[in-house]
């Protein structure tokens, strides 16, 4: 990851007891440019915060640049 930084979305549930809030922090510190988002959630923010969650993959998945979301 530190060497090729790919496009990252890291969304991470503030309220998580299995996985610090901290850990989020190492992925920006890897890949600069990384989407980090801390949510008002649990360890299953997905079920807690579906809406959110998709509306922040569908915005990622917009802003990548063409070749990338095509695989090339």
């Amino acid at each position: 990851m530190r060497q090729h930084k790919p496009p990252m979305l890291v969304v991470w549930g503030k309220y998580d007891p299995s996985f610090a809030v901290a850990g989020a922090a190492i992925y920006q510190e890897m890949v600069p440019n990384a989407e980090v988002h801390i949510l008002d959630a649990g360890h299953f923010a997905l079920d807690e915060k579906l809406d959110e969650i998709a509306s922040l993959i569908r915005g990622f998945l917009f802003r990548l640049p063409p070749s990338i979301a095509e695989g090339k």
